[in-house]
């Protein structure tokens, strides 16, 4: 008898066992809501910059007595959300995003894709523009899904009017020490993607797409 009453002191009694699995589920709910939430306010933030990138939002100076919209030199000076200077689209995977300028601080990796520094806009010939995005589960892997690409698969820039369209011609992995280095031909205007390898945080894969075409 003695030692079925220890064993039962060991037991989690009912009240205790639904209080925990009310607070792991309350947690589980909240950091889903704040991922949902996060994800909303991302969509509606790239819905204004595209309505900007495409000129269809008007910008207007407010004071006390009238509403004024603004000339072109005075655009840049009062609007408050700062406008993408561009798209990368991937079909395969259903990827658009708008990327903004190189020296902006929402150029980051953290909260948006990045444009490395050192990178060549599309219309430097030859050149090669960098952009690298996080990989894993979190509301800013915007590249989370780069695993599925091949050699063979597209991707889109569009910069200035223009699209420049890319062919990944090969994918490689390096050690994440810091440094990546660019296999790519110097001769071709080149699209580099770098993001973390899926499932091994110790490699980033690289992503070599070359152009073949401008509309």
């Amino acid at each position: 008898m003695a030692k079925n009453k220890k064993l039962n002191k060991k037991r989690i009694s009912p009240n205790t066992a639904a209080l925990i699995g009310a607070i792991v589920i309350t947690l589980g709910g909240f950091f889903l809501f704040s991922n949902f939430i996060s994800d909303k306010r991302l969509q509606a933030y790239d819905h204004m910059n595209e309505q900007i990138y495409k000129g269809e939002t008007k910008i207007y100076d407010v004071n006390t007595e009238e509403i004024t919209e603004t000339n072109e030199e005075e655009k840049t000076q009062n609007v408050n959300i700062e406008s993408y200077i561009g798209y990368l689209e991937i079909p395969k995977i259903k990827f658009k995003r708008g990327f903004y300028e190189i020296n902006s601080t929402l150029n980051n990796v953290d909260s948006n894709i990045e444009i490395i520094k050192g990178s060549d806009l599309p219309t430097i010939p030859n050149g090669n523009l960098i952009i690298a995005g996080h990989s894993g589960t979190g509301w800013n892997s915007f590249f989370k899904n780069l695993y599925k690409l091949e050699k063979g698969d597209t991707a889109t820039v569009t910069f200035g009017g223009l699209k420049y369209n890319y062919r990944i011609t090969n994918i490689y992995k390096e050690k994440n020490t810091g440094t990546v280095g660019i296999r790519r031909n110097y001769e071709i205007s080149t699209l580099t993607l770098i993001t973390c390898t899926k499932d091994d945080s110790s490699t980033q894969t690289i992503y070599i797409a070359e152009l073949y075409s401008i509309e």
